[in-house]
């Protein structure tokens, strides 16, 4: 989350996820046991599965350990009951903050939350109160690499919503969750790669934060993505904060 553009915010998540690997994983076990469980093991009618196990491939999780969380979720051998719990809060200056977590605990992972929100300057909110300033999307990140139209000609013809680039050149193609796959298909057939694509929330309006802001800000996110509960952290925050 670091830095102040797209690029960079990529980059430091990927970091962190080299870093961490052994923790991506964990979470990753968490989303293939629960979208198995939720929607069956049969990824051809189970889209969260489907993601599930792309994200897992590009994490460089073995197939062996995939295909046993995925077995275990739907129901062969014993496994975790997880709750999907999603928590909203604040960080500095007002930044909104979504926090979505997995847990067999609920008592344990909403103090682990408001503890990591508290310790440098966040509060936890009521149900509600910053999810509106958020859209549920599907999104891809393109690298300075590939230009508007060549991203753009692709993307409208598959169902995007939108095409929009910075003044780095990094290109974001925003969609509706139900056509995320279909967006993601016609990318892969014309040899379009993007540095991400996910289903997200993304903010609607940023709040940019510098110096000390910036920097008790990342230490928030920091804190919560280190979380073992949780899954994926969103801010409307922007920091001018170096990797």
């Amino acid at each position: 989350m670091a830095g102040h553009s797209k690029w960079a915010n990529i980059k430091h998540k990927k970091a962190r996820a080299d870093a961490t690997r052994g923790k991506v994983w964990t979470r990753l076990i968490k989303e293939l046991q629960v979208a198995a469980k939720s929607g069956g093991g049969d990824v051809s009618a189970n889209p969260r599965l489907r993601l599930a196990i792309d994200k897992a491939k590009g994490a460089n999780m073995p197939n062996d350990n995939i295909n046993r969380a995925v077995a275990r979720g739907a129901g062969a051998g014993e496994g975790e009951n997880y709750e999907e719990i999603r928590y909203e809060g604040y960080g500095i200056g007002g930044a909104a903050i979504i926090i979505d977590c997995m847990t067999d605990n609920r008592t344990r992972t909403v103090a682990d939350v408001r503890h990591a929100l508290s310790k440098h300057g966040g509060n936890l909110g009521t149900d509600g109160s910053v999810a509106f300033m958020f859209k549920h999307c599907g999104q891809f990140i393109f690298s300075p690499e590939y230009t508007e139209d060549q991203i753009m000609e692709v993307a409208l013809e598959a169902g995007a919503q939108d095409v929009m680039s910075d003044a780095e050149g990094v290109i974001e193609v925003l969609c509706d969750p139900i056509d995320f796959e279909a967006v993601k298909a016609a990318f892969e057939s014309a040899g379009l790669t993007a540095e991400e694509a996910d289903i997200t929330m993304r903010a609607e309006n940023d709040i940019e934060l510098t110096g000390d802001d910036a920097v008790s800000m990342q230490k928030i996110l920091d804190r919560l993505e280190d979380l073992d509960d949780v899954q994926e952290v969103y801010t409307n925050a922007v920091m001018d904060v170096d990797d």
